[in-house]
């Protein structure tokens, strides 16, 4: 979807003042931002050979011999889980940037984590 903004303050263009910015990326706060962010952590992912929960598309599952890595993305926010701590480590480290959990996303996942196991 294209998407136009105002000329924000102190980048006002004195020449076309009534112009308008055409985005090329969703900016934080769009409503096309979480739809993009979500878009390119799966696609991320998918890449690096985790599998789709069927129930809920925001569980991801990335299973290696006996261990298993699960990612559970709510809102803006993370959880991972594994069987070992090392595949927790080693895939948090692999991150540009994570985002600490609120109480509320936590509780959201966790349920949502066991109807997907169930």
């Amino acid at each position: 979807e294209e998407v136009y903004v105002e000329q924000p303050p102190g980048f006002e263009n004195s020449k076309f003042p009534n112009h308008v910015f055409k985005l090329k990326k969703a900016l934080y706060g769009l409503k096309q931002a979480p739809r993009a962010w979500y878009e390119r952590l799966s696609k991320f992912l998918l890449e690096k050979e985790f599998t789709r929960g069927k129930v809920d598309t925001t569980f991801f599952i990335k299973r290696k011999m006996n261990e298993v890595l699960l990612v559970q993305i709510y809102v803006e926010d993370i959880i991972v889980g594994a069987t070992n701590d090392y595949l927790c480590k080693e895939f948090v480290k692999k991150q540009n940037s994570v985002a600490l959990s609120t109480t509320e996303a936590e509780y959201i996942v966790a349920a949502s984590c066991c109807a997907q196991i169930l």
